[in-house]
C-alpha cells in the first residue's frame, strides 16, 4: 500500500471494486465502479454526442466532435449511456486508455488516511457488499446521477456513493471527493496557517504548520468522518435530491442534539439514517 496510490493489475480486481486511473503527471484521477465482465460504470459530463478513448488525458472521455469517434475493438456497446445522462459503461481498456489501473481503498485507519500525500485514493468509510455496489451502479446507469459538478458531484463522488450509499446533504460547498478536498486544502492550509507561521522560529516549523492545517482540512472532508451525510437507497435518490433542504435541516438538528448530549455527559454516537 503506497502513500500515493494503490496500483493493481486487471486480473486482481473483482466486481464491485472502486477503481481509478491517473492522468499523466498525476494531475487528477478518474473513478468508476468495476461491475465484472471487463466493464466499468463511471460518471462523466452529460453529452449526447460520441465518445473516444483520450490517449492524452489517459482515460475515457466525451467528445462533441463526431470525427473523434473511435470504435472499441473489444465491445460493440462500449460507451453506452442513456440520453441526458452522464453515467456511462465502458470496457476497462477504454476506461484506462494508456494509463495504469488503481484500486480505491475503504475502511483504512485514520492514521493511514492522514498519511496519504494525495486525496482521492482511500477513505475511512466502510464499503457495502459488492452486490449492493453493483446494484447502485447499474441503477444509476439506467436512471442517471444528475448534473455533473466538479466540486459537488464528480466521478469520485459517484463511485463513493455506489460503494457506501452515503450522500452529503449538508450545506458544504464540496461533495465527498478526496481529490477536490486535496486541491482546496492546500491553499486553505497555507492561508489558515499564516498567523502561526509568523510565530515559527525557522522554515521547518513553518512547513510543519502549513502541512498540519492541510492534513486536518483533508481529513475533515472524508465521507467516513463527516456528519452531514446520510444513507440513501438508490431508488430514493431522486426524491432525496429534491428534498435536500429538509434533510439538511434534519441532519443539523441531529448534530445539535448530539452535541447537547455530549455536554450533558452522555455519549450518543451520530447515527446515519436511511431515507
Amino acid at each position: 500500500m503506497g502513500l500515493l496510490s494503490h496500483r493493481v493489475h486487471s486480473h486482481e480486481i473483482t466486481a464491485g471494486d472502486h477503481i481509478y486511473t491517473w492522468t499523466p503527471a498525476f494531475a487528477y484521477s478518474h473513478h468508476g465502479i468495476y461491475v465484472g465482465g471487463n466493464k466499468v460504470i463511471h460518471f462523466t459530463r452529460k453529452n449526447n454526442a460520441h465518445f473516444k478513448t483520450d490517449s492524452t488525458s489517459g482515460f475515457f472521455s466525451s467528445s462533441s466532435t463526431p470525427s473523434n469517434q473511435t470504435s472499441c475493438p473489444t465491445f460493440p456497446d462500449c460507451g453506452f449511456q442513456k440520453n441526458e445522462s452522464g453515467v456511462v459503461i465502458t470496457c476497462v481498456n477504454c476506461f484506462l486508455g494508456k494509463q495504469n489501473l488503481y484500486r480505491f481503498q475503504y475502511g483504512v485507519t485514520h492514521t493511514i488516511f492522514i498519511a496519504k500525500l494525495r486525496g482521492g485514493t482511500c477513505s475511512t468509510a466502510i464499503s457495502d457488499p459488492p452486490d449492493d455496489v453493483i446494484h447502485r451502479a447499474t441503477h444509476l446507469l439506467r436512471h442517471g446521477f444528475g448534473n455533473y459538478d466538479v466540486f459537488k458531484k464528480n466521478c469520485e463522488d459517484f463511485a463513493l456513493y455506489c460503494k457506501t450509499g452515503l450522500l452529503s446533504v449538508g450545506n458544504s460547498a464540496f461533495g465527498g471527493s478526496g481529490q477536490v478536498a486535496c486541491a482546496v486544502s492546500g491553499p486553505l492550509g497555507f492561508i489558515l496557517s499564516a498567523p502561526f507561521r509568523l510565530l515559527m522560529p525557522n522554515p521547518v516549523s513553518m512547513v510543519a504548520a502549513t502541512a498540519g492545517f492541510y492534513y486536518m482540512s483533508k481529513y475533515a472532508t472524508d465521507i467516513g468522518v463527516r456528519k452531514d451525510v446520510v444513507k440513501v437507497r438508490v431508488e430514493d435518490l431522486t426524491v432525496v435530491e429534491m428534498n435536500k433542504e429538509k434533510l439538511e435541516e434534519k441532519v443539523d438538528n441531529e448534530n445539535e442534539s448530539n452535541e447537547d448530549n455530549h455536554q450533558d455527559g452522555c455519549i450518543h454516537p451520530f447515527k446515519r439514517q436511511r431515507y
